[in-house]
């Protein structure tokens, strides 16, 4: 979550584009909830027998990843003079926020490669609440990183417009580097 990417990208774009960032940031960690239940759910014990599954869903992340790096980049964000909260719904922003975490590449790999490692098979927990342990703890840090991100865009890049314009191309440029390389090291393995 400390590394720039997806989510970054539409925090910044909630800060400078919204009068508050809470339905971009709660979308977001509801994309993050909806992991952690579909992991703990078994995901991960299909995903972990099925190398297909984890390509499959690592490539749609990866498109999708693509797409939003394009959408970013033709049409960055930028501070608007009148906060116009017509500019999307709440629910629709916070839908948005769900997709794009919940679909991130990233969060994939971290949610079905990475969290089941850190389950200890012998304790008096079961497997599924230790893996929605482990992501309720990821969905908590999001949301204090993800705030910062998004307020401190409001504070620092509202005042500056080419510099928001620069960062949010340069999130949409990483976004579409970070999917062609997920979607050439998917096909290639």
């Amino acid at each position: 979550m400390l590394v720039p990417g997806a989510d970054w990208a539409y925090a910044i774009t909630a800060g400078l584009g919204h009068r508050t960032i809470v339905p971009a940031v709660g979308g977001l960690l509801a994309g993050y909830l909806l992991l952690t239940l579909v992991v703990a759910a078994g995901v991960a014990a299909l995903v972990a027998r099925s190398p297909l599954v984890l390509t499959v869903l690592t490539a749609v992340g990866a498109v999708y990843l693509v797409c939003l790096g394009v959408t970013t980049v033709i049409s960055p964000s930028t501070p608007r003079a009148a906060e116009d909260e017509s500019a999307g719904s709440w629910l629709g922003r916070a839908a948005r926020g769900a997709g794009i975490s919940g679909l991130n590449p990233k969060a994939l790999v971290l949610f079905l490669a990475l969290l089941p490692q850190f389950v200890a098979r012998g304790a008096s927990w079961p497997f599924m609440a230790q893996i929605a342990a482990l992501g309720l703890v990821h969905t908590a840090n999001c949301a204090v990183v993800y705030t910062g991100v998004g307020t401190a865009a409001r504070r620092v890049l509202r005042t500056r417009p080419a510099v928001a314009a620069a960062v949010t191309r340069f999130s949409g440029a990483a976004m579409i580097v970070i999917g062609f390389l997920l979607l050439v090291e998917r096909l290639l393995a």
